[in-house]
């Protein structure tokens, strides 16, 4: 929200020597975020004045076509007589009114203005535009064409408001109040501790039978209406100065008087309007909600397509406006043709649903003021006051009539009331304000308080955000200031540290980092097309997914339950961007609903919540394991001097699998599976013995070549995804010391002929059994295929077997024997023979 430092002074006394700057500090200490206070017109320096043209010459010798004019400035040059400049423009004639800057003046940005030749003629100064003076756009992309009862010679300075100060405010969503000068101006007298004049407090006739005919048929989604009509407008009526001028401060570009008065009481109050060309209504006007297959032109000139839940403005004929959002083109206000412009005007002051016009607004992408202001919350008792305001600008700027009629429909709702302890902001912020305190500044905001001990407190109309005690006290906090909270830190019980799981994390980090992989965490949104990009069954678990009521991105509204999905996003857009060696890691949680769907209560702020609240909160949030994963592709090892480097392939992705295992302390079982985006031949799956169970927990491997296709990945990406709670759950976290024994190791080395499809890691588990206590490490180092040597479906696996024995040297029989037991057993499990 833009505020005009000097439109806000309308209404609130402040003392002349106050700033932007100091009414910026003041507001930020109030709660209010001011980003930033724009200086307009810092540098300008005059004369710049009003000009009259008096004739032109078109230079026709030129590429672009240029004009010579002479302008009447009066006395401005010092001589009276007419003044010669040179202007590209085409948007004048003679006898218009325009701004002419002399020699001698600097416009904003340091360009200083001096006589000078220029196709062949002297210009002594030139003919303005808004862009050359910073006033913003005023949709004409020419020179400024001031009304013809604007005086000659006049100081331009003054006339247009160039010399001001504007605080540019970020408006939270919960303080819609805020949208509006009224309500920054109400903020502003808080802060000061001085009186505001509400622009609000006006004389409104009361409803009649004569006003425009209205029927609401939805009452929740509009539980106001208010309609008034003009008559007899001037066609030739323009938008005075003064009030384009504030229009462009605010950021707003002047379109037709009607328009723009509605544009200016909507920024001067905070309640949207709309104007309808009253010839163009046929009937009467209606709301609804819109039926399936219903279309609307709005006024930006695209059909859409309406939707059952969206709320329409209607006549006779259907849709005439989305409401809240954006008018219709069949009912449009017309100015720019005079014998066709719009005299007779129905104006529309309503309050609408919140969460209505934030659905329609979001499902047409069609952000406007209006529905910015609907969103997060409009006082409903201005809509009269604002349909007053605008009539009267109208009727004073249009030279117009009011009709007598004044149409209201009102849904019955009484205020709401807030029941609180007196000393509740005390409880919160942990500072004793005391009850007097406590109601002025409640007062202060336009609450009624009643009560002693206990306050029974009626919100006002503006602020809808005040819902329960907690909201009262962080009023009365803000007002009091933010930074008189005494500042006490925690003080944490000595010798805890970290937890086993967050050591546990940050030794996964560090190992994998070791490895060559790069931290890359993403944010926790996905859509749910990815399941389907991934390959993943239509049955499959991860498709189960928690959805957000309000995602900050439409297309992504559910979390995550692989970290996949953000880390190939990853890979995908830093390969794009010529990084083509990539290894990525990421460890983060994933959630998975729970069976039973149940919404959560609201925690207490004014004293720690009871283990048994906190129990019950943590009963329905989802469950929330953490992860880990890595992606890879391109170069593992690049090549150089050293040798020819090679490429990242699914053993890499297993071997980072063993890496988080180790750090966990947990034997991970390693053989082949198939599983969603890992292509079938190349994943393996990953276990881990859970009281005597084994339990899958994770895949690595080299991802399906469908899945690159439809991700748009390099080929032979590879990737791994472990569920590290589960590891840290059966893992061992004591940190052990290497051992060193002073006795020798026994080597020997089999080699194993077995069917194909038997898992090397059934043969390995084979011998790490038979071959008992003396084993002390077991390694494959070749996997052998040839039909030949040895025989059709047929592989070998050779293994290094190492024995030792903590107390003595072993001797040639002892590891010979361990060798044959372990032989034996493998034979007798998985049919594996002694090759050769």
């Amino acid at each position: 929200m833009r505020v005009p430092l000097s439109w806000l002074r309308e209404y609130v006394d402040l003392p002349a020597t106050e700033t932007g700057r100091d009414v910026q500090a003041k507001l930020i200490a109030a709660g209010l975020e001011v980003e930033t206070v724009e200086q307009l017109g810092d540098g300008l320096k005059g004369p710049l004045v009003v000009g009259q043209v008096l004739t032109i010459e078109e230079l026709t010798e030129f590429k672009k076509p240029i004009r010579f004019c002479t302008v009447d400035v009066g006395q401005a040059n010092g001589t009276g007589e007419p003044q010669e400049l040179i202007c590209g423009a085409r948007n004048f004639q003679v006898g218009d009114k325009v701004v002419v800057v002399l020699p001698g003046a600097v416009l904003p940005g340091g360009f200083a203005i001096a006589a000078r030749k220029t196709y062949g003629r002297v210009s002594h100064g030139m003919i303005c535009s808004t862009s050359e003076l910073g006033m913003g756009d005023d949709g004409t992309h020419g020179i400024i064409v001031l009304p013809p009862e604007t005086e000659v010679g006049k100081n331009a300075i003054e006339l247009l408001e160039l010399v001001d100060e504007v605080l540019d405010i970020a408006v939270t969503a919960n303080r819609g109040d805020c949208l509006s000068i009224r309500g920054v101006a109400r903020e502003t007298a808080i802060a000061y501790g001085i009186p505001l004049r509400d622009p609000a407090l006006l004389d409104v006739p009361g409803p009649n039978a004569f006003g425009y005919p209205v029927q609401v048929s939805d009452p929740i989604g509009c539980d106001r209406f208010t309609a008034r009509t003009v008559t007899g407008l001037s066609p030739e009526a323009r938008s005075p100065i003064w009030l384009q001028r504030r229009l462009q401060k605010v950021g707003m570009r002047p379109i037709s008087l009607a328009v723009d008065v509605t544009n200016y009481v909507m920024m001067e109050l905070g309640q949207p309007l709309h104007a309808y060309d009253r010839s163009l209504v046929q009937g009467t006007i209606g709301v609804r909600r819109a039926e399936e297959g219903e279309k609307l032109v709005t006024l930006d000139g695209v059909e859409r397509n309406l939707h059952a839940e969206d709320l329409v403005i209607t006549d006779e004929r259907g849709p005439i406006g989305l409401a809240g959002v954006m008018g219709g083109a069949n009912t449009e206000i017309a100015d720019h043709d005079v014998e066709n412009a719009s005299t007779d005007v129905v104006i529309e002051a309503a309050h609408f649903d919140q969460v209505a016009i934030a659905r329609t607004a979001r499902r047409h992408k069609l952000s406007s003021e209006a529905s910015r202001r609907f969103e997060r919350g409009v006082d409903p008792a201005a809509a009269a006051a604002a349909a007053q305001r605008t009539v009267d600008l109208l009727v004073l700027l249009a030279g117009g009539t009011a009709e007598a009629g004044v149409t209201e429909v009102a849904t019955p709702s009484g205020p709401h009331t807030i029941t609180s302890p007196a000393d509740h902001p005390d409880k919160v912020a942990g500072v004793e304000y005391g009850r007097e305190t406590v109601v002025r500044r409640l007062q202060e905001i336009g609450c009624d308080v009643y009560g002693q001990d206990e306050l029974i407190v009626t919100v006002p109309s503006w602020r809808p955000d005040l819902l329960e005690p907690n909201d009262l006290a962080e009023e009365v906090i803000r007002l009091e200031g933010y930074e008189n909270l005494p500042s006490t830190l925690p003080k944490p019980p000595s010798g805890r540290g970290l937890t086993h799981r967050q050591r546990l994390h940050r030794r996964v980090g560090r190992a994998l980092a070791g490895a060559g992989y790069v931290e890359a965490p993403n944010y926790p949104f996905v859509s749910e097309q990815v399941f389907d990009q991934l390959g993943l069954e239509s049955d499959d678990p991860a498709r189960r997914v928690v959805k957000l009521v309000n995602p900050l991105n439409d297309e992504e509204p559910a979390l995550r339950t692989s970290l996949l999905p953000g880390l190939l996003g990853a890979l995908r857009r830093n390969d794009g961007r010529g990084s083509h060696d990539l290894a990525l890691f990421e460890t983060g949680l994933v959630f998975q609903p729970r069976a039973e769907q149940s919404v959560a209560g609201h925690l207490p702020v004014d004293r720690r919540p009871t283990d048994e609240e906190i129990a019950a909160l943590n009963a329905v949030l989802p469950e929330q394991p953490r992860h880990v994963a890595v992606v890879l592709a391109g170069a593992r090892e690049q090549a150089g001097w050293w040798g020819d480097g090679r490429p990242a392939g699914w053993s890499d992705a297993v071997e980072a699998a063993r890496v988080v295992a180790r750090e966990a302390g947990a034997e991970l079982i390693v053989r082949g599976g198939q599983y969603g985006p890992w292509h079938p031949g190349r994943c393996a799956e990953l276990a881990i013995t859970v009281d005597g169970a084994q339990r899958v927990v994770g895949h690595a491997g080299e991802l399906h070549p469908r899945v690159l296709k439809a991700l748009g990945l390099p080929a032979r990406t590879c990737a791994m995804e472990l569920d590290l709670d589960a590891l840290e759950q059966v893992g061992d976290g004591t940190p052990q010391a290497p051992s060193i024994s002073t006795f020798p190791v026994a080597t020997q080395d089999v080699a194993l002929v077995v069917d194909k499809p038997v898992p090397a890691a059934e043969v390995e588990a084979a011998l790490r059994a038979g071959a008992g206590e003396l084993l002390e490490g077991i390694r494959l180092f070749d996997v052998y295929e040839n039909e030949e040597q040895l025989g059709d479906g047929k592989k070998s696996l050779a293994y290094a077997l190492r024995f030792r024995a903590g107390d003595r040297t072993l001797t040639v029989d002892e590891a010979s024997a361990a060798r044959d037991a372990a032989v034996a057993l493998a034979g007798e499990l998985t049919g594996a023979v002694l090759r050769g």
